[in-house]
């Protein structure tokens, strides 16, 4: 399973590389996926350059408590099969941390 098109899979490789050059930056999400039929939601910044399937961005289970965290995109169509959507029509309007302190504001990620 495929979760993200390629176009936002290329910019994902691309922050991810600034990552692992070890430059310090705070990248505005790529890509937000989410359960179709849950609150899990997931805003990703990065994919691992050398493990492309390990992407980094806030991840939020829905349990009320959003973090920074790394997720593998093979255990989410695992876990979620084909409940799991990518939203093409999401746009991030600011940085990583700023979704960040939102959500744990709030509890959960909100878009």
């Amino acid at each position: 399973m495929n979760l993200i098109p390629s176009q936002l899979r290329i910019r994902l490789l691309a922050n991810g590389a600034r990552t692992a050059n070890g430059e310090d930056h705070d990248p505005y999400p790529v890509v937000r996926l989410f359960v179709a039929d849950g609150p899990a939601s997931w805003l990703l910044t990065e994919l691992d350059p050398d493990d492309p399937d390990l992407a980094y961005g806030l991840c939020d289970l829905g349990l009320g408590a959003p973090a920074l965290d790394y997720v593998r995109l093979s255990d989410l169509a695992t876990v979620a099969g084909d409940q799991i959507r990518c939203d093409i029509d999401f746009a991030a309007h600011q940085p990583l941390s700023a979704y960040l302190s939102e959500a744990r504001e709030a509890g959960a990620i909100r878009p």
